[in-house]
């Protein structure tokens, strides 16, 4: 059996280049972040695997639940070729595969934008200077442009964790300590 990536990235890919042909990428990322999140869990798939709804029913369900939660305006109901997505998620039984359909899109989208998206963990809050320089830092280290946010992990104990896709730089202190201490081990 195949795993989900490899059955939600064809499905992404046909998203994309529709979303790209009409010029609406944003709403697009926008429906797709907004589903993925809704169906992240499995309880609306597990819902919908029921034998005794109709596709009409199943269909009703799912854009009133995209409508309910807002901002998944291509999957409320009113866009046709969002509904059409839908239909063909449905049909083909692959509506639990949505979160990672909205991870291929994302890559796809930032791809096309020549954009990063980076987490910086640090053990205290980040001032925006802070914030601003790692941001100028990454841009010019990775040649592309970064949307950049920052969380707090106080186990850190200093310094910081930067991810920007599959880049992960470590330059905390637990990490060092950890480092001299296997060093000091061996």
């Amino acid at each position: 059996m195949a795993d989900n990536n490899t059955i939600a990235r064809p499905y992404a890919r046909a998203a994309f280049e529709l979303a790209q042909e009409n010029d609406r990428l944003d709403n697009w990322a926008d429906a797709f972040e907004v589903a993925g999140d809704l169906l992240a869990d499995g309880q609306a798939a597990k819902f919908l695997a029921n034998p005794s709804l109709s596709d009409q029913q199943r269909l009703e369900f799912l854009t009133g639940l995209m409508h309910a939660a807002g901002g998944a305006a291509v999957f409320s109901g009113s866009d046709t070729q969002g509904t059409n997505f839908l239909k063909l998620l449905l049909e083909n039984g692959r509506v639990d595969v949505m979160p990672e359909i909205a991870e291929h899109f994302d890559a796809l989208k930032a791809a096309v934008e020549n954009t990063v998206d980076v987490t910086v963990t640090s053990a205290a809050k980040m001032s925006e200077e802070q914030q601003a320089s790692i941001a100028a830092a990454l841009q010019q280290r990775l040649g592309r442009k970064v949307n950049l946010t920052t969380e707090t992990d106080e186990n850190l104990i200093g310094g910081a964790v930067i991810r920007a896709g599959d880049v992960v730089i470590d330059g905390s202190l637990r990490a060092r300590l950890e480092g001299l201490s296997n060093t000091l081990i061996s």
